[in-house]
């Protein structure tokens, strides 16, 4: 075996997660620019999908192959980001999904012995606590937007959104073994 199949074969189990960590990333990132109404934006509908990837990625592959996927998900999705959004979103993006991400990672771990449904939900409401401050005002503050009022909305219906997404981590929780290398 060459070192670029030995190379491939590691990243190989994490495609399918970080394809779809940078496809959210960018959506919310586009989508977080247009408010519905006061204390509402598009983006707090997709972000919270970050969480379900984090949380799948985590629970099939571990916490170092869940910190690969936010940190490659990170890089690639500010490049993208800074493309297709103004700078502001995308730093401001970046470095809350990072902290977001790790203590996702961290809460996860905490609590992934207990019933299937509190590493998810306790991660995600954690994370997007931290995510959704470090994000509006690192975005908005300064700006003629309400951004406290914006980042209340949004942080409820991302406590909302986590909840709902406990469905789809349920389904997909048996498929899981997909992703991970034959042992």
């Amino acid at each position: 075996m060459n070192s670029y199949t030995f190379r491939f074969a590691a990243w190989r189990p994490l495609l399918v997660p970080l394809l779809a960590m940078i496809l959210v990333i960018v959506l919310s990132n586009v989508t977080v620019q247009y408010p519905i109404n006061a204390w509402l934006t598009w983006g707090a509908f997709t972000y919270p999908l970050v969480f379900l990837v984090c949380d799948l990625s985590n629970r099939a592959l571990g916490p170092a192959s869940a910190r690969r996927v936010a940190w490659v998900g990170f890089a690639v999705a500010v490049l993208l980001s800074g493309l297709m959004a103004p700078w502001r979103i995308a730093v401001a993006s970046g470095t809350a999904f990072i902290m977001s991400q790790v203590l996702d990672i961290l809460v996860f771990n905490r609590w992934r012995r207990a019933s299937w449904w509190k590493a998810p939900l306790i991660g995600s409401q954690v994370a997007s606590v931290v995510d959704t401050g470090v994000f509006f005002f690192l975005a908005f503050a300064g700006t003629d937007l309400d951004w406290l009022r914006l980042a209340s909305g949004d942080l409820m219906v991302k406590a909302a959104v986590a909840v709902l997404l406990l469905a789809p981590y349920r389904a997909l929780l048996p498929h899981l073994q997909t992703w991970s290398p034959a042992r």
